[in-house]
């Protein structure tokens, strides 16, 4: 039979009456199930995932009711059916296709919930030696999801009548779209049909890099998952992005991020959120916190007692730089602070969740990329720049700093307060490239001066853009990620009317740096190690 393309994609709103559900991780299905049956909504299911919603005290029908075939081959088979590939992959708005339906007696599923059998927790331990992959494989093979990737492709091909959740953290916004007019709009189809594929993709993924790292392959330095940008850095720069097994596509650790809207990401998008992602690991035991980023650089942070206290905070060290930034936040975005948001262009918001409203207020802008992290997922622990002859490794710099690392060098000790902000900026600082100066007040970040040949020009740079935005560095503290050369950093920091400072130490005038701090009465702490940026 030819294939017979249609002119145009269901693009109206769809009403839900039918949805099958059959997921491994059964987080939050409860929930959705319930409020679907309330709602409603027919519920299909499978195996252990029908015995979980019964249990629950859900109506529940089993697929096999459906198909007129029970789970064979050990549960390998059980959605592989005409009946539920039909149902799912039909296009109602085509006659051909009903007419198919109605000689079978197949009633369609608009909704498809599923998500993947762990594979990556089945080989985190792969075989080191020949004789032992046969054992290996036979039980990694087992977590090869079939039914699983055949229903969310469909599901997402069929993105003009049917939603796909493959996630736990879409059921709550799924369900507000869903409430709020009974209908699932084709925008939300659209990018969820987007994430499944990706998925899936990574999935498959994983599995080519555990075949291929085998004993008897050498492909060490393969990457799973390759595809093509727009462009690079500038507009004549080709670029590629090459996922790794250790991050996104490794089943068995939770991808660091994941688009929920917008454009496509660039490849200065990545550049700017593994900055962001970084920082926000690094705040995260925080209270809310805000970065706003440009060029991979903080131009705004701060701390709050909420997200939309600290975006203030944020916003006002420097209200010209955050337009076409990456705002990224510690915390769930609000409704309230995605009306803040929503006053500037941004070209990304990250954050680790979205409220449902906020969510929905910030989509209205189409290319506005909007993406979650997740704070638990595993960090690289090398990072591999290219040079002119080959590569250079190094181990991420994720050092964090101790009370141990902590030495009062100065007659004046910093009080609670300004430890408080020197531990804070010690933080922020190793986010600015060197030379870095950072001046903070208040767990908020007052003025930055980065990516100078000199350590007193970057003061100079801090100082004159604080006076331009009209900002006070009176008794703010400041954070150097290297040690000051001479003497004349002290007097900078004197003239703004900072009252105490936070650097690594170990320079040849170090006496006379320390001197000069006794004399202005400024506190001054050493941590003996640097944080470089380049």
């Amino acid at each position: 039979m030819t294939l017979q393309p249609l002119h145009h994609i269901h693009q109206e709103p769809v009403i839900l009456k039918r949805a099958l559900l059959s997921v491994y991780d059964k987080t939050g299905i409860i929930p959705l199930a319930n409020t679907l049956q309330e709602m409603g909504v027919e519920l299909l299911s499978t195996g252990g995932t029908a015995e979980t919603l019964r249990k629950a005290g859900l109506t529940v029908t089993d697929v096999a009711e459906v198909t007129g075939e029970t789970e064979f081959l050990d549960g390998r088979v059980k959605t592989l059916h005409p009946s539920i590939h039909g149902a799912i992959l039909a296009r109602l708005e085509h006659a051909p296709d009903l007419e198919s339906l109605q000689e079978r007696k197949i009633t369609p599923i608009g909704l498809v919930v599923a998500n993947l059998y762990p594979f990556g927790e089945a080989v985190q331990d792969p075989p080191q030696d020949q004789e032992n992959v046969s054992g290996h494989l036979a039980k990694a093979t087992e977590f090869i999801d079939i039914g699983g990737p055949a229903m969310i492709r469909a599901a997402a091909k069929n993105m003009g009548h049917v939603t796909v959740l493959t996630s736990p953290g879409q059921y709550e916004y799924f369900l507000e779209a869903l409430s709020n007019t009974g209908r699932i709009p084709f925008e939300l189809r659209l990018e969820l049909a987007k994430t499944a594929f990706q998925k899936v993709s990574e999935y498959d993924a994983g599995i080519v890099t555990y075949l291929s790292r085998l004993p008897g392959n050498s492909q060490a330095e393969s990457y799973p998952r390759s595809f093509s940008l727009r462009y690079g850095e500038n507009p004549h720069q080709e670029a590629t992005v090459h996922m790794d097994s250790n991050s996104s596509v490794n089943s068995s650790m939770k991808s660091s991020i994941e688009q929920l809207h917008g454009k496509p990401l660039s490849y200065n998008n990545y550049l700017d959120m593994d900055a962001g992602l970084r920082m926000m690991r690094d705040f995260k035991s925080e209270k809310p916190t805000i970065a706003i980023l440009k060029h991979t650089v903080p131009c705004g942070l701060a701390e709050g007692n909420t997200a939309l206290d600290a975006w203030q905070k944020a916003f006002e060290t420097d209200p010209v730089s955050p337009f076409g930034g990456v705002i990224c936040s510690t915390h769930e975005v609000t409704p309230e602070l995605a009306t803040e948001i929503d006053t500037i262009f941004s070209e990304i918001v990250l954050a680790p969740s979205f409220h449902p409203q906020a969510l929905e207020q910030l989509m209205e802008k189409k290319n506005r990329r909007l993406v979650l992290f997740h704070p638990d997922a595993p960090r690289r622990s090398s990072e591999i720049r290219s040079f002119f002859d080959g590569t250079l490794e190094q181990t991420s710099d994720v050092r964090p700093l101790t009370e141990s690392d902590l030495n009062i060098v100065t007659h004046r000790s910093p009080t609670a307060s300004e430890m408080s902000d020197l531990k804070f900026a010690w933080k922020a600082v190793r986010y600015v490239k060197s030379n870095a100066i950072l001046f903070c007040k208040n767990r908020q970040i007052l003025a930055i001066g980065g990516g100078q040949t000199s350590r007193i020009d970057s003061f100079d740079v801090a100082i004159r853009k604080a006076e331009r935005t009209g900002v006070s560095l009176q008794g703010s503290v400041v954070a150097s990620d290297a040690f000051f050369p001479f003497a004349d950093a002290i007097k900078a920091m004197q003239n703004a009317g900072a009252s105490a400072v936070i650097q690594p130490g170990g320079s040849v005038r170090d006496d006379e740096v320390i001197e000069a701090a006794d004399n202005a009465n400024i506190a001054m702490v050493q941590t003996g190690f640097r944080i470089f940026r380049h």
